[in-house]
Parts: structure tokens; sequence; C-alpha cells
């Protein structure tokens, strides 16, 4: 449960910063509204992420990895739809923003996940 809650909450900050330092970006419905997107994001990631990096094995490949932004880019649109759909005002203004976003969600995600892996691992410090 608490790997859950970690990457939740690293979720909730990596969108947050997206949000805040990417200009075509916008979202108006608060903190809780920033929590349940970060859900949506996580479930989204959860479920579809996998299935999307099989089918375009070959393209990850061939381009050495670089496909996977594409993914990343996806990921965000998705988040974006059913945000929208549950009443979430996130916005995303063009193909510029939406992959400044999601480069910004893929590196804070890294650097807080190596800076938590012990937690996220389950791992417990003595």
């Amino acid at each position: 449960m608490t790997k859950f809650i970690l990457r939740w909450l690293i979720n909730a900050v990596a969108l947050y910063l997206a949000i805040r330092f990417v200009p075509g970006i916008t979202f108006g419905s608060g903190w809780l509204g920033l929590f349940w997107l970060a859900l949506i994001f996580g479930l989204a990631n959860a479920f579809l992420r996998p299935l999307l990096q099989l089918l375009t094995c070959p393209l990850i490949l061939l381009t050495l990895g670089l496909f996977t932004l594409i993914i990343n880019m996806i990921m965000l649109k998705v988040t974006e739809w059913i945000g929208n759909a549950f009443g979430l005002a996130l916005t995303i203004d063009g193909w510029g923003p939406l992959f400044l976003g999601s480069l910004i969600i893929s590196i804070v995600s890294i650097v807080l996940s190596l800076i938590l892996k012990d937690e996220l691992r389950g791992k417990r410090h003595a």
C-alpha cells in the first residue's frame, strides 16, 4: 500500500511541475483535482502503457528507446481525455506542450523514483 501511495505522490508532483512550467498546459481543478488526475495518470500507465510498449516494441528498438517519449505523450493525452470526462479541467494546447509536459513528467518521475528507490522496493532503513 505504501508503494502505491508513493507512486501516486510521485505522479502528482510530476503532473504539478508540468502544469506549472509548461505554458500550454493549464489545470483549474485545485489540489484535490490534481490528486485525482495523478490517480488517472497512474492507472493509465499501469494498464495501457505495457500494451503500447508491447505493440510498439520494434519502433522502440529501432529508435533506441526514443519512441517511449511518444508513448509518454499518449499517456498524458489519455489522462487529459479521461480527466476531462470526469470534470477535471486539464487542457493541453498542441503538440509542443504535450511533448514538453511528457518530458518533464518522465524526468521528474525518474528522479523521484531514484531518490525513493528503497521505499518503493519495500526495504527498511536500519
